[in-house]
């Protein structure tokens, strides 16, 4: 069994005034919010972005799981479209008192190195920064955080810290390598 070492970075924001957002792509990139919650799509979405990046937590998750976490109150996923298609997404999940974290971001690999992750980062965290405003039950926003790891795209940390976020823990662990199918078995050749 093959074990990697694996670096993960957590960074914050903890004023909207943190945030610094990047310039709107050229052309018609648009980024909505997916409203009524959907496993199939956020499931594509995951495995989509996370494929060829061994994001592996979620693909056991059974149809169930999916819809349970997606209907929880304020969770939100925020869709990039570039011409109408699917180029990535940010999940945004409420945690106590005030504390929003950008659970995950990325783009689908296609669509990597054309300005749009530092837009739908931005937007995402401007998201997560007025979530009370679209679920009344949900205290402000405190604070904004997430978590990128080494196996993460080579670009993921830099575009965290131009839009302001800071780093406030490292930890390093063995993980385990496990094969990703991506969207389909095989999409990803070695």
């Amino acid at each position: 069994m093959t074990h990697i070492a694996v670096t993960t970075w957590s960074l914050e924001q903890t004023s909207p005034a943190d945030l610094l957002p990047a310039a709107a792509p050229e052309g018609d990139v648009r980024i909505v919010r997916a409203e009524v919650p959907s496993p199939e799509f956020s499931r594509f979405l995951y495995a989509s972005v996370g494929g060829d990046i061994l994001w592996t937590d979620r693909l056991g998750w059974t149809y169930a799981q999916w819809q349970e976490h997606l209907e929880r109150p304020g969770v939100e996923t925020w869709v990039a479209f570039d011409r109408g298609t699917p180029a990535g997404y940010v999940e945004l999940t409420p945690r106590d008192e005030g504390v929003v974290e950008i659970e995950y971001f990325g783009l689908i690999p296609a669509f990597r190195g054309r300005r749009i992750g530092g837009h739908l980062l931005s937007y995402g965290a401007a998201r997560a920064w007025d979530l009370a405003e679209r679920w009344p039950d949900r205290p402000a926003t405190k604070r904004v955080w997430l978590h990128t790891c080494s196996k993460d795209g080579e670009f993921a940390m830099d575009n965290y810290l131009r839009r302001g976020f800071t780093l406030f823990d490292t930890k390093v662990e063995e993980e385990r390598v496990r094969p990703t199918p991506g969207p389909w078995p095989g999409a990803y050749p070695a």
